[in-house]
């Protein structure tokens, strides 16, 4: 019942999460990439909340996409 009611919901609700959480973190720290958006003191008084996503957000952001990467 899960895989044909709700399935495609929830993976659809977990990619827009994931997106949501970058653009958090690229807002938040994007002087990592170059991108200075917030001064550097509320930056590190989010820092503790942000450790644990840098690595993937750094793997994603700086990933080379093509446009089958937006149709799967």
């Amino acid at each position: 019942m899960y895989g044909m009611a709700i399935h495609d919901q929830v993976r659809t609700l977990a990619r827009q999460r994931g997106s949501l959480e970058h653009l958090f973190v690229l807002i938040s720290f994007g002087d990592l990439l170059g991108v200075p958006i917030l001064p550097p003191y509320y930056s590190m008084r989010l820092l503790p909340f942000v450790v644990p996503l840098i690595n993937n957000w750094k793997r994603r952001m700086l990933r080379e996409r093509d446009l089958m990467d937006a149709i799967f």
